[in-house]
């Protein structure tokens, strides 16, 4: 009686854990309870653009720092131009090898570089590869259940939010790009003296016509977004600033919402040793200047610099609410993207759609049980309703078991339950077929029941390892649903052992030795 006293209570011991998750609201997919299916397109331009001026930057560096006499270094889209006397070719050309990923494509006074065919593929797969995990990480902190995010083709991204509430929101901390960079502004160049005092929103591109041919090379006009607490009035205040940047904000480290000095949500952020060194070098170099904080070529604020700032801590100030300030900071932890994202296909999913798949789902599941617990009855009478008892005991440990790790309930995890059902009574019937067998052999009904368990224990315990397999498989394979069909199909088969070869075995164990039973309803 041990034996099956263990069995019992660990058959009770599961009701209970499973009844408990159960009673635990599930989380839906996106296909049942709605929400976000967003395609987005990593600006392939762009891309090579900011790694073409990065080269130039950095040719421009090693020009001035080994003396070489050039005329100009510009880019072109996605080429670089030089310009210098024939007397520097030989200095010149020493330092251009040092960039294997760029081809000469027009030699002479004025060069012409351009990136290699196999160095834009690269880096156009690595810039997907990398907006991929920095909005994996960014949606992560946004509290979404189970998104879907993967790559699709070269440039794209498929992004799938289940049950996401403000749909504009999570737009806005998607698209981000989310590029700080700290920039000193030039205050006293005399082009800022005719700068009008504001200019209303939506006159930016007029302006930065109006300044165009008044602006040098060196420097860049950006504005700053200004709203009136009384009115609500939106104007933008101009700044001229270094077009290089003079710290990054890949040197971050943290950044959290915070109250600024006026009482309102601020930003602050946190930098790592070196751009905490770096930030000390900068502030300790520009006293008595103007710091422009800019986000995606947007300024947020202007602070003075009074003194060398150590410590490597800055604060983001602007007219933010709660909301927005938490977004920022959740977009500066997760990092930049290496370029804009393009949303090319934003389809929202209703509710109705999610509770009309559930319906169904639900009807499909309890025609199909209701016709399997039917067949096994009138084809196996008392032992098919058994059967019928395993197979309600088994959905209730399958469902527990997916309560208890959190998992997304798809449609596909509802085909997967469907399909372990099938499962459960083909188990049963291969036993029962085995028992009948040896019935009719005239042997009594105890050694019949042991002898076709052990029979089909081989043939279930095959059929079963080989679906796990291939549950295995769909699982590190697979992405989203198909993940969700592998893990309920997986608890299924081995729930599903656990009932078929544990459950039912031992009923039959009890009414034996209680009743001696010498004809089996079979």
């Amino acid at each position: 009686m041990r034996s099956i006293s263990g069995r019992v209570l660990a058959i009770f011991i599961f009701c209970a854990i499973s009844i408990f998750y159960v009673l635990k609201p599930m989380t839906l997919g996106l296909d049942l309870q709605g929400g976000m299916h967003l395609v987005l397109e990593v600006d392939g331009e762009k891309v090579l653009e900011n790694t073409v001026e990065r080269a130039r930057v950095s040719i421009n560096g090693a020009v001035e720092k080994e003396a070489v006499t050039v005329t100009s270094i510009e880019r072109a889209g996605k080429t670089l131009s030089i310009s210098a006397p024939a007397a520097s070719d030989a200095a010149l050309t020493k330092i251009i090898d040092q960039y294997p990923n760029f081809k000469i494509v027009k030699t002479g006074e004025n060069r012409v570089l351009s990136l290699k065919e196999s160095e834009i593929k690269q880096i156009l797969e690595s810039a997907t590869s990398q907006s991929l995990e920095t909005l994996r990480n960014r949606i992560d902190q946004f509290g979404v259940t189970e998104p879907l995010i993967q790559k699709q083709g070269d440039s794209q991204i498929v992004i799938q939010l289940p049950g996401v509430k403000d749909p504009q929101r999570a737009i806005e901390l998607i698209g981000k790009t989310a590029l700080l960079e700290f920039k000193v502004v030039d205050q006293d160049n005399p082009v800022t003296r005719v700068f009008p005092e504001s200019i209303e929103e939506g006159q930016e591109e007029k302006t930065l016509k109006e300044f165009a041919d008044k602006i040098p090379l060196d420097r860049e006009l950006l504005f700053e977004r200004r709203v009136d607490k009384e009115t609500g009035e939106v104007t933008k205040l101009l700044h001229l600033v270094h077009k290089q940047a003079a710290l990054n904000g890949d040197l971050l480290s943290d950044a959290r919402v915070t109250i600024g000095d006026f009482n309102e949500p601020a930003v602050s952020i946190t930098f790592d040793p070196l751009g905490a060194k770096l930030f000390e070098k900068v502030t300790g170099e520009n006293i008595e200047k103007q710091l422009a904080i800019v986000l995606d070529n947007t300024v947020y604020s202007t602070p003075n610099i009074n003194e060398k700032i150590s410590g490597g801590r800055a604060q983001i100030s602007g007219s933010f609410t709660t909301t927005e300030a938490g977004d920022l900071s959740i977009a500066l932890r997760a990092g930049a993207l290496p370029a804009p994202v393009n949303i090319i296909q934003n389809v929202t999913v209703g509710p109705s759609l999610g509770q009309d798949s559930i319906e169904k789902g639900i009807k499909t599941s309890i025609i199909g049980a209701l016709l399997v617990v039917a067949y096994m009855i009138f084809y196996y009478r008392l032992c098919g309703l058994l059967a019928n008892c395993m197979l309600g005991l088994n959905l209730l440990f399958l469902m527990g078991a997916l309560s208890a790790l959190s998992a997304t309930i798809t449609l596909p995890g509802i085909a997967a339950i469907v399909l372990t059902i099938g499962m459960a009574v083909d188990t049963n019937v291969l036993i029962y077929e085995r028992i009948r067998d040896e019935l009719g052999k005239g042997r009594p009904v105890r050694l019949a029941v042991d002898a076709g368990y052990e029979k089909a224990f081989s043939s279930i315990f095959d059929s079963h390892v080989t679906t796990l397999i291939t549950a295995l498989a769909l699982f590190l394979f697979g992405t989203g649903p198909i993940k969700g069909f592998a893990v309920s199909l997986s608890l299924g088969v081995l729930i599903n052992l656990f009932t078929s070869l544990v459950g039912t075995k031992v009923i039959f164990d009890i009414v034996n030795r209680q009743f001696r039973i010498e004809k089996l309803s079979i």
